[in-house]
């Protein structure tokens, strides 16, 4: 079968479904850890001061990232050699197992220095799968009808809004319904048990859909893509770095509303699942638009859009700070990120052919995601504590906008991306 050639639209709903659900999950864990970080840095880490112990958890939530790279070059060049739907089940299942580690890792009150390196073990675990799960459900998605990119590719990253919806509904019914001491201890392990519900059925699905018509590489796609395609690298990274920021910046504003302007709890990650349903209604149909009226213009608005609005947004919240400002700060913020998420996947895929496309999305994706995206809630609360400024994190979502204006720009002047 050729790379263009289109699939039945039930064939279509199938792999929309196996790649979502898997996806949604792994995304699901990683955004549960990092609203319950402020709970796993009492539980891991030792000292009484909440804002280190909370500093230290977005670390470890940081550090994993650099695993992720290793991971999409791995299970990329897998993908690319044995098929998507192979690698699709290998990275469920090694997610299951670090969920596992973490869900049932006895606290530092228990087991003393163990318990931290357990959950880097575990985290690391996750961060290796996540780095081959973007490549390949991306490359699955879009390979099913070339006319539809935009529209199917959409669906990766609208099931990683909804798990920030899913994992954002868990933290405010939670956060209502139990004590802080409670949370402490046993409440933020709630979230990873469902993962570990859910996983079996992701597994299921995964097995028994149809593989992507691609043919699989016969050379090995990991020297090819860093011998051949050092710019589909650098413009599939360019164009991730404002989502990347964007989204990590969202999934930290409930702690930044509870810590810094003292709003309750619930309210605050009530905010955050008002916004998992804008990106995850929103984001496939800004990628049914972009197929019909270009993706590159879509994204170019969008990014220029987030940029202006951070510092105004950030101003506005932390001046009047209320849920109602915060819910419709992180809102607007949403729309801007679905309308700019929907086409982004099939944008990054088009820099790559089809024989090192899992390879490439993996590793630009990760890498990228390593740098300005698992580090962005630290980088956040680090410009904060260091300028004193509650605003300063709007400044950095500016130099991101920027950046991935850039790498627009440049895909379709010297790619012929639209």
């Amino acid at each position: 079968m050729t790379e263009t050639q289109t699939r039945p639209r039930v064939t279509n709903r199938r792999a929309i479904a196996a790649a979502t659900i898997g996806n949604a999950l792994e995304w699901f864990d990683l955004a549960a850890y990092a609203l319950m970080a402020a709970y796993i840095g009492k539980t891991f880490f030792p000292g009484g001061n909440a804002a280190i112990q909370l500093v230290q958890a977005y670390a470890v939530f940081g550090i994993t990232f650099l695993i992720r790279p290793l991971g999409g070059l791995v299970l990329g060049a897998y993908a690319d050699r044995h098929g998507r739907k192979k690698a699709l089940v290998l990275t469920i299942r090694l997610m299951v197992l670090g969920t596992l580690l973490l869900a049932i890792m006895p606290g530092y009150a228990t087991i003393g220095v163990l318990a931290p390196l357990g959950v880097i073990v575990a985290r690391l675990l996750q961060g290796f799968a996540a780095g081959g799960e973007f490549g390949a459900a991306t490359s699955f998605l879009i390979e099913q009808d070339d006319r539809r990119k935009g529209f199917l590719g959409s669906f990766q990253f609208a099931s990683q809004g909804f798990s920030t919806l899913l994992s954002a509904g868990f933290a405010a019914g939670l956060t209502a319904v139990l004590s802080n001491d409670a949370m402490t201890s046993w409440g933020w392990r709630v979230p990873f048990v469902f993962g570990l519900l859910v996983g079996p059925v992701g597994y299921y699905i995964r097995r028994h859909v149809d593989e992507s018509p691609v043919t699989p590489a016969k050379k090995a796609p990991i020297r090819e893509l860093f011998r051949n395609h050092w710019g589909g690298l650098l413009i599939a990274g360019g164009a991730l770095v404002v989502s990347t920021s964007l989204n990590f910046i969202l999934q930290s504003l409930p702690a930044f509303a509870i810590k810094t302007l003292g709003l309750d709890d619930s309210l605050s990650f009530v905010a955050l699942v008002i916004t998992g349903v804008v990106l995850t209604l929103g984001t496939p149909v800004a990628g049914w638009f972009a197929d019909r009226h270009g993706r590159i213009r879509l994204m170019v608005g969008s990014a220029v859009l987030i940029g202006v609005s951070a510092v105004p947004l950030y101003v506005w919240v932390t001046k009047a700070p209320s849920f109602l400002t915060l819910t419709i700060a992180m809102t607007l913020l949403g729309l801007l990120k679905a309308a700019y998420f929907g086409a982004l996947p099939s944008v990054m895929a088009d820099a790559f052919p089809a024989h090192t496309r899992a390879t490439g999305l993996s590793f630009g994706y990760n890498a990228t995601v390593g740098i300005f995206g698992g580090f962005t809630p630290t980088i956040a609360a680090a410009l904060i504590a260091t300028t004193g400024s509650p605003v300063s994190p709007g400044y950095y979502l500016v130099l991101t906008a920027c950046l991935s204006v850039a790498a627009l720009v440049v895909a379709h002047r010297r790619r012929g991306i639209r």
